[in-house]
C-alpha cells in the first residue's frame, strides 16, 4: 500500500512534519510571461496606463504573493523569507511582446521557497492581466514554471530545457 506525505492514518490532510530536517540556505526561482499586445506594451513603456504604474503594482502583488503563500497553499509551511526580488524583461515576438517576468526568494530554514517564488511568478502575472483587461482580455499569462532551486534533502535541481534567461 502506499504510504501518501500528507495524510494522516485518517487518510486527512495534514502538513508534514520538518521539524527533523536540517536548516540551510534554500533558494529558488521561478519564471512567468504575459503575451501582450503592442498597445499595451506602448502604455506600459510610456507609463500612460489608466489603472497606473502596471510593473511597480505587479511586482508588490508578487512579494505579498510570495509572503502569503502558506496562507493560500494548504500543505505550504509559513517559511521566514530573507529575500524576494522580481525583475521584467520585454521581449518582441512577431508583432506582439512577451513580459517576462523572473521570481527569486532566498530562505535559511527546513523547507525549500519553490512554492514562494511559482506563487509570486503567477500573482504578478495575474496583477499585469487586471491592470491591463480593459484594453484586451485576450491576454495569454504562461508558460509558469520553476527555473532553479537550491538547498534541502532533494538537492539542487536547474531547468536546462525549454527556458529562455530573464
Amino acid at each position: 500500500m502506499i504510504e501518501f506525505t500528507h495524510f494522516n492514518e485518517q487518510g486527512r490532510a495534514k502538513i508534514v512534519d520538518i521539524t527533523n530536517k536540517n536548516e540551510t540556505s534554500r533558494t529558488a526561482i521561478a519564471q512567468s510571461s504575459l503575451l501582450l499586445t503592442n498597445e499595451i506594451h506602448n502604455k506600459i513603456a510610456n507609463g500612460s496606463m489608466e489603472k497606473g504604474d502596471v510593473l511597480a503594482v505587479a511586482q508588490v502583488a508578487g512579494i505579498m504573493a510570495a509572503k502569503q503563500t502558506s496562507q493560500i497553499i494548504p500543505m505550504c509551511h509559513p517559511i521566514a523569507l530573507t529575500s524576494i526580488d522580481i525583475v521584467f524583461h520585454w521581449e518582441r515576438v512577431e508583432d506582439a511582446y512577451r513580459l517576462n517576468i523572473k521570481c527569486s526568494a532566498k530562505t535559511k530554514g527546513s523547507t525549500g521557497v519553490e512554492m514562494e517564488v511559482l506563487t509570486a511568478a503567477s500573482v504578478c502575472a495575474l496583477t499585469v492581466y487586471d491592470m491591463c483587461k480593459s484594453i484586451h482580455k485576450g491576454i495569454i499569462i504562461g508558460p509558469t514554471f520553476l527555473v532553479s532551486k537550491t538547498g534541502g534533502e532533494s538537492g539542487d535541481y536547474s531547468r536546462n530545457e525549454f527556458t529562455k534567461p530573464v
